[in-house]
């Protein structure tokens, strides 16, 4: 019984962060960066963009892994192949050549979560991540002023998201495996106002039978239900009076 207490309080007392080795892609030193361990994320509940609120440690916040030499920043998701010695040129004109050895490699603020990933933009563009990554990382950038409760920045960087979702989607064409993608673009038109614009990813998710995401069709006629009740509220018409979606 005293050990299994023991046992108990030892598991505890375990953090939430523990060290990660990596290599730096630009300047191919390995350094060490923080991870939360899966027993400390504690989520809460998630916005309708998938947002997660946690309880204690943001893994969020780490996310990005900041080379501390030489500052050039990436998440999982990047290439995994070299840099060209254009991307490498276009890194060192950016941060590179002015880079004062910050350490981002400990425990992070939101503040430094925020510098994080706003390096972590200028190096995916810098090296050509796909529109992909780039929504990715403006998403989150959006999440962290939200979580700031910056709503005008928020929504700045929702709009580069969307901007970025929207050329995913017309490059990848129209996949209807991914009616996540749809919904989202969506759900980032909800939230910026565009209602119409809304309605019509939504409609889209939910109208057509070759998409057979349960979950996404059914979080897309929610979505649709709160528009309508918001436009309502505003007293706007909509563009397509008859665009009924099936179940609402």
């Amino acid at each position: 019984m005293f050990n299994r207490s023991a046992n108990a309080v030892g598991r505890e007392e375990i953090p939430p962060l523990y060290p990660a080795k990596t290599v730096c892609r630009y300047c191919e030193r390995t350094y060490r960066t923080m991870r939360v361990r899966p027993s400390h994320k504690k989520s809460t509940e998630a916005d309708s963009d998938f947002c997660m609120r946690f309880t204690g440690v943001n893994p969020d916040y780490y996310v990005v892994r900041v080379c501390p030499y030489c500052g050039y920043s990436m998440t999982d998701h990047f290439s995994k192949k070299p840099l060209t010695e254009r991307q490498r040129v276009m890194f060192e004109e950016k941060i590179g050549r002015s880079w004062n050895k910050l350490d981002l490699t400990g425990e992070r603020t939101i503040n430094e979560a925020m510098f994080a990933y706003k390096l972590a933009l200028v190096c995916a563009q810098a090296s050509d991540e796909t529109d992909r990554v780039l929504a990715g990382i403006l998403h989150h950038i959006a999440w962290l002023y939200r979580l700031m409760e910056d709503e005008a920045n928020e929504k700045r960087f929702l709009a580069h998201a969307l901007d970025a979702y929207m050329r995913v989607f017309e490059y990848e064409g129209l996949d209807y495996n991914n009616a996540k993608l749809m919904y989202l673009i969506g759900e980032l038109n909800r939230r910026l106002g565009q209602y119409n614009e809304a309605v019509r990813w939504f409609s889209r998710v939910v109208n057509d039978n070759r998409i057979v995401d349960a979950a996404m069709i059914r979080k897309s006629r929610e979505q649709w239900q709160l528009v309508r009740e918001e436009m309502q509220r505003l007293k706007l018409q909509p563009e397509l009076p008859g665009d009924e979606i099936k179940g609402a």
